[in-house]
Parts: structure tokens; sequence; C-alpha cells
């Protein structure tokens, strides 16, 4: 009898579809949900800040299930994000200061340690960028 576990069962693949809707404007599905780009930012979020989206999102979904599963009660998570973008074409994003303000009574070493998880292990959207990004998360704690 072998102690080998067997193999985790992979994440789902992405699939996503976009229809171009003329100018610099698409519109995606994944699954049953909608979003528009533009490139403009006016019927919806240019690439650029979707990708934003993508990483405050999912740094803060992870901190969320840390801090609940840890059994403090997190009454309320707000994410504000600043990047700073090369100045010439493909004008990538270079920096990332995050800053969650969080709501409820919690030490702000389980704040920090659950945003060390998040980074360090669980953000999928974060590994999937390049890691010479200077990626800074901040929080803040409101009673």
């Amino acid at each position: 009898m072998s102690d080998a576990k067997p193999p985790a069962n992979p994440p789902a693949p992405v699939v996503l579809d976009l229809v171009w809707e003329g100018e610099k404007r698409f519109r995606g599905r994944a699954g049953g949900v909608e979003i528009v780009m533009d490139s403009a930012s006016q019927a919806g979020p240019s690439p650029v800040e979707a990708l934003a989206f993508a990483l405050a999102g999912c740094i803060g979904i992870d901190l969320v299930v840390i801090l609940t599963r840890g059994r403090f009660e997190l009454r309320g998570l707000r994410a504000h994000l600043l990047a700073e973008r090369a100045p010439e074409d493909p004008k990538r994003i270079l920096a990332v200061d995050l800053r969650f303000t969080v709501a409820g009574e919690i030490p702000p070493d389980r704040v920090q340690r659950a945003l060390d998880l998040s980074r360090q292990t669980y953000c999928s959207v974060w590994h999937s960028l390049r890691q010479d990004i200077d990626l800074k998360t901040s929080f803040e704690i409101v009673g």
C-alpha cells in the first residue's frame, strides 16, 4: 500500500469570451457574469483597471476568508489601490500601494498575518503577475 497522497483536484481553467463593441470597448463574459472593458474608462474599467480590481479583490477575499476562519468578527473591509505606471509603452504597472480599512475588533498582528498569507501563498492574481512589481499593502482597523 502506498503512502502517497492522491493528487489534489486541479482548479478549473479560466474561460472567458470578449466581443469587440466598437472603438476601444469590449464586452466580456465568464460563466454568467459580464463585464465591459473600455480603454477610456467610460463604459467600464480599462484593462489595467480591471487587473488592479482583480488584485485588490483577490487579496481582499483572502483577508475575509482568513480572518473569519480565525473566528474574528469582521464587520467590514474596504480597499484603496494606487498604482504607478511606467510613462512609456507598454505603460505597465511599476508599483502598487494597496490599503485596507478593516472594521472590527481584530488584533493588528492577525490582519498583518492574513495579508502575508495572501501575498505569500493564496492570492493567485498576485502570483500570476511579474514579481518585480513593488507591492505594498497596509491596513487600518476601525472600531
